[in-house]
């Protein structure tokens, strides 16, 4: 259980990468109780357990964003083993677009899947939970990329323009829209919803190509420790606001 008090945040994805250096900085500097969503149980514990030991607030939970019944399974956990939840960040992504052994229809379905559909089931399921937050203002966030900015795609002089992603790209434009109807859904109750860009980070995703982890965790974690003055309804990175 959750210390009294004690802000209670679930990263998805959050056993590796930006993921868990957010966990890591949210527990360490801002005392969050971290849930460590993660697919695989052991990595998710392993996360959890390492945070522990060093005295902080963590637990894991197995959270697969592919699989329905353990989108439900983690939603009736957290209801049941907390009560409430004070921030959502939908951190888990794939970028299959460089994969030469998808189809294209399998292409577009995994990354969707993970990308769009797990991240709108979740965070629907978790909403009343969300309403019920008690440190702060519910905030919820959707890491983003600017590569699913309708707008700078179209610039010839973005670093991506030529490179083929149409899925990733398409994957989070959907996932901004997400975030604009989530914070329409949440008007009037004070909520936080947001789109964050890390930007390029050195993790899987990326070939280890980019900057430091905690250099792309740095406006997410500032997003999630916002109060009641908190911006809602942006899409940005840590230099400021990103076009839709």
């Amino acid at each position: 259980m959750a210390t009294q008090n004690r802000p209670i945040v679930l990263i998805t994805g959050a056993n590796q990468g930006i993921g868990l250096t957010t966990a890591r900085i949210l527990a360490e500097e801002h005392s969050f109780h971290v849930i460590i969503g993660s697919r695989i149980m052991e990595a998710g514990e392993k996360a959890a357990s390492d945070l522990r030991s060093h005295g902080h607030m963590a637990t894991s939970l197995q959270l697969d964003l592919n699989s329905a019944p353990s989108i439900d399974a983690a939603i009736t956990t957290i209801a049941q083993d907390f009560g409430y939840l004070d921030v959502l960040i939908n951190n888990a992504g794939i970028f299959l677009d460089f994969d030469p052994t998808l189809s294209k229809y399998d292409l577009y379905t995994k990354t969707f899947q993970t990308n769009v559909v797990g991240p709108a089931a979740l965070t629907d399921g978790l909403l009343p939970l969300l309403r019920k937050a008690k440190c702060g203002p519910p905030r919820i966030i959707f890491v983003s990329s600017s590569m699913g900015s309708i707008d700078l795609s179209k610039d010839k002089t973005t670093p991506w323009y030529h490179l083929d992603c149409k899925a990733y790209d398409t994957s989070k434009a959907a996932a901004n829209m997400l975030m604009v109807n989530y914070d329409r859904i949440m008007d009037g109750t004070g909520a936080k919803v947001n789109s964050v860009c890390p930007g390029k980070v050195a993790t899987n995703l990326t070939g280890y190509d980019g900057v430091d982890l905690e250099t792309g965790a740095s406006r997410i974690v500032e997003i999630a420790v916002a109060g009641d003055e908190g911006v809602s309804g942006t899409f940005t990175n840590r230099d400021g606001p990103l076009p839709f």
